[in-house]
């Protein structure tokens, strides 16, 4: 981001719980850009976005929702939610920025709204210290990730293209965490609020 400032493009960050805002955020980008390119002298390539997930915010809340719950079928889905959400995420990334409409606006010189992975060291200790990256990694994303983090996966992470594995099971997690009860609207009403 530091060299896209440096570079003199408009940056614009917005943070995401759920995919229905990620969606909103995705067409707005595009929708701006397209407003942006009808005025005199507009130039895209000087637009950066980044859509800012916060990943382990979501495990957070939705595994306190899984152990209130208290099933085994519930207990078994915690530390899913949030990586089942970002690769649902980033294939909608994917669709939005393909096709026609935005094939228009990238031949004018426009950039993809890049999918940032925000809160990415590990809050609980019973899960992999670099499971936030060791999954989510893929071409046009980003990562913040914090030092700790980072040390922990020079150190044994595994640098591989993850980000769109297992989407079927992403898709069945999803229609799980609704089958137990768990409602990922308000879980992302509850962390926007938070």
């Amino acid at each position: 981001i530091q060299q896209m400032i440096a570079e003199g493009r408009n940056i614009n960050v917005t943070l995401i719980f759920s995919l229905d805002r990620y969606q909103r955020v995705m067409d707005a980008y595009i929708d701006g850009l397209e407003t942006y390119a009808g005025t005199t002298d507009a130039d895209l390539a000087k637009v950066a976005s980044v859509a800012s997930f916060f990943i382990s915010r979501v495990d957070n809340e939705v595994d306190a929702r899984l152990t209130a719950i208290g099933t085994p079928e519930a207990l078994e889905l915690r530390g899913k939610a949030a990586i089942a959400q970002a690769r649902l995420a980033y294939q909608a990334f994917r669709h939005t920025f393909s096709g026609p409409r935005w094939e228009a606006l990238a031949a004018d010189g426009a950039v993809v709204q890049r999918p940032l992975w925000a809160s990415t060291s590990t809050k609980n200790p019973a899960y992999p210290d670099t499971l936030y990256l060791d999954e989510l990694i893929g071409p046009d994303t980003v990562n913040t990730i914090p030092d700790a983090t980072l040390d922990a996966f020079v150190d044994h992470g595994t640098v591989a293209r993850t980000i769109d594995e297992g989407v079927a099971h992403a898709e069945l997690v999803w229609r799980q965490l609704a089958e137990i009860g768990v409602d990922m609207d308000d879980v992302a009403e509850q962390l926007e609020r938070e």
